[in-house]
């Protein structure tokens, strides 16, 4: 099959492969201070780019901290709808850089199983997902001999994603009336498989807590003190070990109080998703046993409950050899991932208490959970948007629109700011895949999956228009 804009993408995949290569090559680290005249260098790369596809109105927006890229091309009919595409610019750091097989910021192509791949930092998180949207509105406007598209487009590519997005809400307060929009298309998410079209439709919120425990004044001699004292890390370990109660749920007081339940039907459709445990414990989870809460499968788990985990612990000696001592202070940070209807600012209070209820007598805490955090977010699946979008993937990926699955992604972003700010609905469209190994060594994309997301964004725009 075929169709007027996968015929303009397949004769401009150079274009496409071009923009890649000159933008990958800047190393936007927005977490790294040194490189901030590399987000700086990345948010002009892509405000050239944007003009030279054609947007008549292209501006880098200065933050307190990374710029924005904003662009618009305005609908001929001024009463057409508005789709504000969202993304990010900036790019995860390359530690450990010894694991990389190629350079991380020189773009490399290699031929693969399921097509040509691309290996870069930033492959497919997020600048892939951008860059495709450049080929997509040509494509649109080729295939429909407009000169302008067919809703009013938008796009918000922010530069501090990778680093929690600190100043996004702001921004977005700040340039409310600039951005009002009608839907936000988040292209920052991906597909189940190459042979599996698909769409997010729920993204997981996160807060995220620091705890020290501190028993005596200073460290102690562990023979002279060691049985008459209370040890933080002792402490510690007992806390977080009862992080989770024997059937893997989270003991927070209150944690599960907000969580949406899922619904019958929202399972049977994560159900239809296929999904080889087996080969996703080989593959990307590199693990040797699925664990979590019971009663749920491990895509729901992943995708559809709430978590806490422990992502540090330390305290003491961890040099070579020996120092026999009972240390002064146990450290510990934890995130928390949450789902429908939770709210991160009410996570404060529960880890408080919790840490209350398990602290021991001599032990004294201190709880820090930095303000903010972020929040939920899901797709109305009964909404026309909803809609355009299954049939602009459907046509993209030479399927019945019906049979575009629902994915949920399990990890957190600032879309939530824009549902609340800009009080527009969300819609996902990304070609990412589960095998690309973002915010790891050797990230990559697989082209064609750039080049049939490029397609589908040509058609959602006129998808969109009908609805």
């Amino acid at each position: 099959m075929t169709s007027p804009e996968r015929a303009y993408v397949q004769a401009h995949l150079d274009d496409l492969h071009a923009d890649l290569d000159a933008w990958l090559r800047i190393p936007s680290i927005s977490a790294d201070p040194v490189h901030a005249p590399d987000v700086a260098a990345s948010a002009e790369w892509l405000a050239a780019a944007l003009r030279r596809t054609g947007f008549p109105v292209v501006e880098v927006w200065e933050t307190a901290g990374a710029p924005a890229v904003y662009a618009e091309w305005p609908a001929a009919d001024p009463g057409a709808p508005v789709a504000l595409v969202y993304g990010h610019h900036d790019v995860q750091p390359v530690d450990p850089p010894e694991l990389w097989e190629h350079p991380p910021f020189e773009p490399t192509r290699v031929e693969g199983p399921d097509g040509p791949e691309l290996y870069a930092r930033g492959a497919i998180d997020d600048k892939g997902n951008v860059a495709m949207h450049l080929l997509g509105i040509r494509a649109h406007l080729a295939a429909t001999g407009r000169d302008a598209p067919a809703v009013t487009v938008k796009l918000l590519v922010e530069g501090e994603e990778e680093s929690g997005s600190p100043h996004f809400a702001d921004l977005l307060r700040e340039r409310a009336a600039r951005l009002a929009c009608d839907v936000v298309v988040v292209s920052d998410t991906g597909m189940a498989a190459p042979d599996v079209p698909s769409a997010v439709v729920a993204m997981r919120g996160l807060a995220d807590a620091e705890i020290t425990l501190r028993g005596p004044a200073v460290d102690l001699h562990s023979g002279s003190f060691g049985g008459g004292v209370p040890n933080p890390l002792h402490a510690m370990a007992e806390l977080v070990a009862a992080l989770h109660d024997e059937q893997g749920r989270v003991t927070l007081p209150g944690f599960y109080e907000e969580v949406r339940p899922l619904t019958d039907r929202e399972r049977e459709l994560m159900a239809r998703v296929p999904f080889d445990e087996a080969a996703w414990l080989a593959g990307p989870a590199a693990s040797r046993a699925t664990a979590g809460e019971a009663g749920f499968s491990t895509l729901e788990r992943i995708g559809a409950r709430p978590t806490a985990e422990v992502n540090g612990m330390w305290g003491g000696y961890t040099g070579p050899g020996h120092k026999t001592i009972i240390p002064a202070e146990a450290h510990a940070k934890l995130t928390f991932r949450l789902v429908a209807d939770q709210r991160p600012e009410n996570v404060a209070a529960q880890v408080r208490a919790w840490v209350e209820q398990h602290l021991p007598e001599g032990i004294e805490a201190d709880v820090h959970t930095p303000p903010g955090g972020v929040a939920p977010c899901a797709s109305d699946l009964d909404s026309p948007h909803v809609d355009a979008l299954l049939s602009a993937i459907g046509q993209a990926f030479d399927t019945d629109p019906a049979d575009v699955l629902f994915t949920r992604e399990g990890g957190s972003g600032p879309e939530a700011d824009l549902v609340e700010v800009l009080g527009a609905p969300l819609v996902f469209l990304g070609a990412g895949l589960p095998t690309d190994r973002i915010h790891s060594p050797n990230e990559r994309v697989l082209l064609p999956m750039l080049y049939r997301g490029a397609e589908a964004a040509a058609h959602l725009w006129r998808e969109l228009a009908t609805r």
